[in-house]
């Protein structure tokens, strides 16, 4: 392997893979510290795996000789950010790296392709296709709503639900449950019967990261066990979740006690100052009186003292004090995209919807935190 390449073509590709390129790696399997690099067609292949999944980055360089060899990621990021000159030569003689410009060059120990894991492909072409930017807004909405469970594997991804017609995207920590749904004028498929499954959280945490709104479309295929995400200059496949994802459909409240409409950045900042005098638990009260034409956040601490916000608000219904973790009430507000929001509520220990009030395509619901 012989190729020159421009660094920040090689910086790019780098980025792309370096979150996986950080935590790769284990006692007994080595190899996985390494990044493979490869020729193909012209462009510099660069790719890592953690068994669970792959991230591939293509950038341009002009390849004198073909080839392939892994090297130590973390080493060879390590040098390349720290170069100082844009044109740098890379070749491999005999498992090393060499890597040199005008006043420098590094031999890097390196192993044979044959050496790194096979990065599975899929062979099933039931794909669709949707504009990068969509699906990137679509996941940051409800991504928030999952954690990382070790009770219940299912809740560590986010719910991929295609019924031809529409995509639901969906994500619940058992305490939350946002969902988003994508109708089939936003997207191309050549998939005809519904499609369930379960994408890791890890997995759409890189397809955040890495794709680019610039990437114009990005392709997601689909086979029993796995999905990939693919534009022209990166790639990402992963294992997909065994199990059946929770039926959520019960919980979504479809009529309410009491009905409220405020200011996003209100609420917001409401939260954002109320905060300051709770504990580790979290915990704010809402305050909201029948016919009142506000409504009051508030905290206190024995240790810290109290503070309460007071936002202008259209109520209809019942007066309620209802008690919020407000991470997880911050965690739905910020993403919707309008100038006021709609909160219905049942009660004070049953689930509160919020939305935008006029977007049917996208929902937060979240439990609040039973009072004493």
């Amino acid at each position: 392997m012989k190729i020159i390449i421009l660094k920040n073509h090689l910086k790019f590709g780098l980025e792309t893979i370096n979150k996986i390129g950080a935590e790769s790696g284990s006692i007994t399997l080595p190899i996985l510290k390494n990044c493979l690099i490869e020729t193909v067609d012209n462009k510099i292949k660069l790719s890592m795996t953690n068994l669970e999944m792959a991230i591939t980055s293509f950038v341009p360089g002009k390849v004198i000789e073909g080839g392939s060899l892994t090297v130590p990621f973390n080493i060879f990021n390590s040098i390349i950010n720290n170069l100082q000159t844009e044109r740098i030569n890379i070749e491999d003689k005999d498992n090393y790296l060499i890597v040199k410009t005008d006043n420098y060059q590094a031999k890097i120990q390196g192993n044979k392709k044959e050496e790194f894991p096979i990065i599975p492909q899929i062979t099933n072409q039931s794909f669709l296709e949707i504009s990068t930017e969509v699906l990137k807004k679509s996941l940051s909405s409800v991504i928030s709503a999952s954690q990382i469970s070790e009770v219940k594997p299912e809740l560590n991804g986010i719910l991929f639900d295609f019924q031809v017609s529409s995509l639901k995207l969906a994500a619940t920590d058992s305490f939350r449950l946002a969902e988003k749904n994508i109708v089939n004028t936003q997207f191309k498929s050549n998939i005809e019967q519904e499609l369930k499954v379960i994408i890791p959280l890890k997995t759409i945490q890189e397809v955040i990261r890495i794709f680019k709104k610039e990437d114009g479309q990005i392709s997601v295929y689909f086979d029993r066990n796995q999905v990939l995400f693919k534009t022209e200059n990166s790639e990402i496949i992963s294992r997909l979740i065994s199990g059946d994802y929770p039926n959520y459909q019960s919980i979504i409240p479809q009529s309410f006690e009491t009905e409220i409409v405020l200011n996003k950045e209100q609420l917001i900042n409401a939260l954002k100052l109320t905060s300051s005098f709770t504990d580790r638990l979290n915990e704010i009260k809402v305050l909201i009186k029948e016919n009142a034409k506000n409504i009051e956040v508030f905290s206190s601490s024995q240790i810290l003292g109290e503070n309460q916000y007071l936002i202008p608000t259209k109520i209809k219904g019942a007066g309620l004090e209802i008690v919020f973790n407000w991470r997880f009430l911050l965690d739905g507000v910020r993403v919707l995209d309008s100038e006021n929001i709609f909160l219905g509520l049942n009660g004070d220990n049953k689930p509160v919807l919020i939305k935008s009030p006029a977007d049917i395509s996208y929902f937060y619901i979240l439990m609040p935190i039973k009072s004493g």
